[in-house]
């Protein structure tokens, strides 16, 4: 049951492909939150996915864009506001992908090509995004823009490859933009850095497995699922939080803080053999 948090409020969603998506359980939460949204996904993701199955689900339209091309963006914001009859309140980005990571790249070793397309896709697409919107004034006085990103951001994480630049180049343009939008109009923008969370996106990664293993060992709190991070969405773009902005907030169950947890360090001193050691120093640049 929801609270009313969202009540009368217009929203747009980015990257709901299927139920394990984080942008597919936002969606659902901000509509029982009292929201109107208006779901968006690339024409292939719509055609792979099962955006249409959430949309008759949550009674609202899908509008085919690709966050990469302005003229897509000019087209879903002015449609949106048709649609909703009025401007928008709040917008999700959950959108990432890396061919450098699909095709098992390493860092190393990029090809320059897929870069280009990773931080296209990854991060240059925020910035379109509020871009689109300021122009439009497609956004109210207080309005709220959240988009996922993730501690590698700051932090180098094996197999997380080109997208690490990717997300810090995303955090990058929340603030830049958080502050002409913020200062302009009161919108704001901020990012959430969320735990490992089991998604199509997140299987992509080299090890993922391992790294959520290890980072529910290292949490205080344990991993942020899906869920919890739609309930920490809303909370972004309801009213309760209009002061904030051009932040980068972690929800990640206390990951980013720690050095060694008992439970990381118990299961470290368990696998350590000789043979492990060995294995550890021949791949640890890989």
């Amino acid at each position: 049951m929801g609270n009313n948090l969202l009540k009368g409020k217009k929203g747009i969603v980015f990257g709901a492909l299927n139920p394990d998506s984080i942008a597919w359980k936002v969606a659902e939460r901000a509509y029982e939150e009292g929201a109107t949204i208006i779901l968006t996904n690339t024409p292939m993701a719509l055609r792979m996915g099962e955006t249409q199955k959430l949309a008759d689900k949550l009674n609202t339209k899908v509008i085919g864009a690709d966050a990469t091309n302005v003229d897509d963006l000019n087209n879903l914001f002015t449609e949106s506001m048709e649609i909703l009859g009025g401007k928008i309140d709040f917008v999700l980005h959950s959108i990432g992908m890396s061919p450098n990571v699909r095709k098992n790249r390493h860092y190393s070793d990029l090809n320059y090509s897929y870069l280009e397309k990773t931080l296209d896709v990854s991060a240059v697409s925020f910035h379109k995004v509020l871009q689109t919107a300021r122009k439009l004034d497609a956004i109210n006085e207080w309005g709220s823009v959240v988009a996922l990103s993730y501690v590698a951001a700051q932090r180098t994480f094996f197999g997380y490859n080109d997208m690490a630049d990717a997300k810090s180049l995303l955090e990058s343009i929340a603030r830049s933009f958080g502050y002409i939008y913020g200062r302009e109009r009161r919108v704001r923008i901020n990012t959430i850095s969320q735990s490992p969370t089991i998604t199509t996106a997140g299987n992509g990664v080299k090890g993922f497995d391992r790294l959520l293993d290890f980072a529910e060992r290292m949490s205080p709190l344990g991993n942020a699922n899906a869920e919890e991070c739609a309930d920490y969405c809303i909370t972004l773009f309801s009213d309760l939080t209009k002061k904030v902005t051009m932040q980068n907030l972690f929800h990640d169950g206390g990951f980013s803080n720690m050095g060694m947890s008992l439970r990381a360090l118990e299961q470290y001193e368990k696998g350590l053999t000789d043979d492990d050691e060995s294995q550890a120093d021949n791949h640890l640049f890989d």
